[in-house]
């Protein structure tokens, strides 16, 4: 199973320099490599490089690798916009043309991939060895938590990725981590039907996450409508910390679920909500709501989690689940009671709604 560890480097000044330095060339080069990727309609990785490769590397004085790489990074761009947009947009919607009519940009700090033959770790002295376009930098200290360095001592594999975000430098690193062995033993699921309300009843932090988001939601109309530019700091500072937020909550909910499971000797069923989107119709107000709701990322952690944890996951059909007593099976209208009170009218069960 692949994970990926993310570690915060710690450049010195002139190292720092090199490595914008070699970020802005690397994307500079990709913006130029997709426009002729564009205007000769060739998206093949080994076909693209016959008409861009020497360019690349005279013209950025990039090496061998890292030319490779540049050319790869925008192949792969181009075969990510073709699956998005065929599971998307309709050709004939103005966003599906946006998206065709012209070449994709890459910005200047976008994140670029690095093998091993471009960068080397130093576990045990916190470091690594990483090429630039000033050569070689040596000795470039990162730190991680404790877990995620003994994780990528013994499971990394593969591609780095560099990345400069909000004046911090990172590695994202690739790790190959085993699965357990799955548990065929299980009969029962434990099962998640609202973002933090399991069928043991346990509600945990969908309310607390919420209340976040209509927060930041409410703030960040009050700079947008100031248009100042103290407010425009203020927003760009603050744009991903929602997203951080939910991620880390959805972690934890995750960790949670897993965690319970694994102890009961139990599965975890999750509906399956695919479409949703589109298929519920709401009030406006509600609309943000549903639309904010970080459910597939927090499916996502489950089943990674539950994979390493040998816990099976399976998804059900949402239809009538808010109806249906987990006790006989009984489905009626009237068995939601109210909003939260769920009162079974065949067993007389009475548990929360979700």
């Amino acid at each position: 199973m692949k994970l990926t560890v993310q570690v915060k480097l710690l450049p010195t000044p002139v190292q720092a320099a090199a490595l914008e330095e070699t970020l802005h060339a690397c994307n500079e080069a990709a913006t130029w490599v997709s426009s002729v990727a564009f205007e000769k309609d060739i998206k093949r990785n080994f076909a693209l490089r016959e008409h861009t490769y020497t360019a690349v590397k005279d013209r950025w004085g990039l090496g061998a690798q890292a030319a490779q790489h540049v050319i790869k990074t925008t192949c792969d761009a181009y075969t990510t916009l073709k699956a998005n947009l065929k599971a998307g947009s309709k050709p004939t919607s103005k966003r599906y043309q946006r998206a065709i009519e012209k070449p994709i940009a890459f910005r200047q700090e976008g994140a670029q991939p690095y093998d091993d033959r471009m960068l080397s770790w130093q576990y045990t002295q916190r470091t690594v060895s990483i090429w630039t376009l000033s050569g070689r930098m040596k000795e470039v200290a990162f730190t991680a938590a404790p877990e995620h360095l003994a994780r990528l001592a013994v499971y990394r594999k593969g591609e780095s990725d560099l990345l400069y975000r909000d004046g911090m430098w990172f590695l994202t690193a690739t790790c190959e981590v085993p699965e357990a062995e799955l548990n065929t033993s299980v009969t029962q699921f434990l099962g998640i039907v609202n973002i933090a309300t399991t069928s043991d009843g346990q509600i945990m932090a969908g309310r607390r996450l919420n209340r976040g988001r209509l927060r930041e939601r409410t703030l960040r109309q009050k700079l947008q409508k100031k248009n100042t530019p103290s407010a425009k700091r203020r927003l760009k500072k603050r744009r991903r910390k929602e997203a951080r937020r939910a991620r880390d909550i959805n972690h934890k909910i995750a960790k949670h679920v897993v965690a319970e499971a694994e102890r009961t000797g139990r599965g975890i069923a999750l509906e399956d909500l695919t479409g949703i989107r589109a298929r519920v119709r709401l009030r406006k107000p509600q609309q943000a709501t549903l639309h904010s709701w970080a459910f597939a990322q927090l499916g996502e952690f489950i089943a990674y989690k539950a994979r390493r944890a040998g816990v099976p996951v399976v998804h059900v059909d949402a239809a009538y689940t808010s109806r249906t007593c987990a006790e006989c099976g009984h489905i009626d209208k009237a068995n939601r009671a109210s909003q939260a009170r769920f009162v079974c009218r065949s067993c007389g069960v009475v548990a929360h709604a979700d």
